[in-house]
Parts: structure tokens; sequence; C-alpha cells
């Protein structure tokens, strides 16, 4: 008998400066436009909230940020979302770097090429930011960010992982969202069991899932882990960083001295109910440093492994029943 439901559908896609994959188990027969409608989930989140286009609604926002700017829906709940984070986290989550990232050199996509070359290492010391408090309006879709431009970088791929994983439940519970290091792992793949997430190494580089795929052969991830019902971001310099002077510098801004945080990691991955939130979890994680990190991660118990400059990798006591296997 003919259920009329497929055993798999998948979309893979670039986007973000990344690889996307949508791997969708048991679908329905609508499953090709769900589909189609996750991938245009991130060309629109990206189009609205990318900073290397002037043109983009977060970009026109910022060129007036004591105005109040009509806005792409994207960007709207964007600015919302990662307000809420920044009250969240007390505001260690705070996306008014933009300022920070440009004085650093990183002032074009790693796609169209490394950061600006910067001859003397930033030494300013910039005043405090002060408290953020950006204005809504939910009615027109206006927004106001204050006094400082924003980079909406630190959430923004967890959200289009969220939103796209809105549109694929539809036409199925069992589903994969992968982009670069976000994911949402939703019921579980064909074989059974969680789906299992590979964490690469900041070392080197590792495919951050493992789908049965072997048109390539995968260096050895630091970690496994078994997930359903769940998302997984990673926050980590291997990529994003590059040379200002004389010394070594990357993306991952602590906002009260803007400059790059993280004394002691080289990535930090968090698992949780969301990934947006996972990813804005992992990022002030990250900031935390090598020598607070772990009791950050148990006051709030969150589900967190880490790689320190010695390549050395920690778990918190919350993230062990979601791991498979470890390189140690």
């Amino acid at each position: 008998m003919s259920t009329g439901y497929r055993t798999a559908a998948r979309l893979g896609f670039r986007s973000m400066a990344t690889d996307v994959t949508f791997h969708v188990e048991h679908p329905t027969p609508d499953a090709a436009q769900a589909l189609e409608e996750a991938r245009e989930v991130f060309a629109r989140v990206e189009s609205a909230c990318t900073r290397f286009d002037d043109a983009s609604s977060l970009m026109r926002a910022n060129a007036h940020p004591r105005r109040w700017t009509t806005v792409a829906p994207e960007c709207f709940d964007g600015v919302v979302a990662a307000a809420d984070a920044y009250c969240m986290t007390g505001g260690v989550f705070d996306p008014r770097v933009l300022a920070d990232l440009r004085a650093l050199g990183y002032d074009r996509s790693f796609a169209a090429g490394s950061p600006a070359r910067v001859s003397r290492p930033a030494t300013r010391e910039r005043a405090p930011l002060g408290a953020w408090r950006p204005g809504f309006r939910r009615d027109t879709q206006q927004i106001r960010l204050g006094d400082h431009a924003v980079d909406l970088g630190g959430i923004g791929k967890g959200l289009a992982v969220r939103w796209a994983a809105a549109r694929l439940r539809r036409v199925s519970a069992h589903f994969l969202v992968e982009a670069g290091g976000d994911c949402y792992c939703a019921g579980s793949p064909a074989e059974g069991g969680p789906w299992r997430i590979w964490v690469e190494d900041p070392r080197g580089t590792a495919p951050t899932t493992d789908t049965g795929d072997t048109a390539a052969e995968p260096e050895p991830p630091i970690a496994v882990l078994g997930l359903t019902d769940r998302a997984v971001a990673t926050s980590s310099v291997r990529f994003r960083r590059w040379r200002q002077g004389t010394a070594d510098v990357h993306h991952l801004i602590d906002p009260v001295d803007g400059r790059p945080g993280g004394a002691g990691l080289q990535a930090v991955t968090v698992v949780g109910a969301d990934c947006a939130i996972a990813e804005v979890w992992s990022k002030t994680l990250f900031l935390a440093g090598a020598a607070h990190i772990r009791a950050e991660a148990a006051a709030r118990g969150l589900a967190a492994l880490w790689v320190d400059d010695a390549g050395t990798l920690h778990l918190s006591d919350a993230i062990r029943p979601y791991v498979l296997w470890t390189a140690s």
C-alpha cells in the first residue's frame, strides 16, 4: 500500500557565507514547496540583516540609529531578538559592536576576501556604551537603534535556522536544518535514534553533521552529539580571524572594551531548545574566557562544550547526556 510519502527530501545551497542543508525524513507530498520556503527564509534574513550591503534594512537603520527607520520584518524581528538576548544575558550579548569590528578591519564579508589590513593595532579606549534601549513600533515595522550601530551576525543565522525549521515542521516531524555550526534536529533520521552532529575540531576542518554522505572523506571531529528535538550552535574563531598589525584578532567582540574576547578559548558549542538562543549563549560563554566559562555554564545550567587554546576539550555537566563520542 502506498502512503504517498517519499523516503527523504533534501536541499542544499549557499547562504550567509556558509553551506546550508535541509534533510527531511518521510516528507508529505508538498515538501518541495516547504523546502523552497525554508530556503527563502535564509535569503530574506541575509538580505535584510547583512552589514555588508548599505541597502539592507539593517544598514539603513544603522545609517541613522537615532531615527525611526522602517525595516523588513526579518530585520525588525532580528533586532527584537537581539534586544531580548541583551536583557537575558545582562548585557554580555550586545550587538552594538559594528564600529569595533570596522576598527579591527572587518569591513567586508569573508566571502569577498580577508578583512582590510590594518597596519597598527587599535589601542583606543572607547567610552562604555551604556544601557541599550532600542525602540520598536510593531504596527509600522519601525526601529530606532539608539546611539550605536549594531551587527546581527551573532544571532542572525540562528534565527534563520529557527524560522526555516518552522516551515519544515509543517511537512515532517523528522528533519535536520544545518547551517555551518548551527543546526536544528527534529525527530530522528531514517535509521532511528538521535541525529548525530559532528562538532568540528577548531584546529582543523571537519563537517558539522553525519547524515551518511560519503562524497568526501571527513576529518575526525572533536566530539559527536546525539540530538533529538534540539538545536546546537557554535561560536569559534577558527575561520573568522586575521592579523591586525602584529596581533591576531577575531570577530567575537567583548562589548565592554570593543576588543576580541574569549581569552584562552578557540570554540564554544551550546545545545538548547532553540538555535538562536543557543547561538546567543555560545557567544556569551565564549566571552567569559577559559578562566570563567565552566562556572558560567554551571550557573546558567547550560549544555556546553568548549576547546581551549591548548586544544583540550571540556564538557559541562548538562551536555554529557548528549555526548556520543569525544576525541579525548
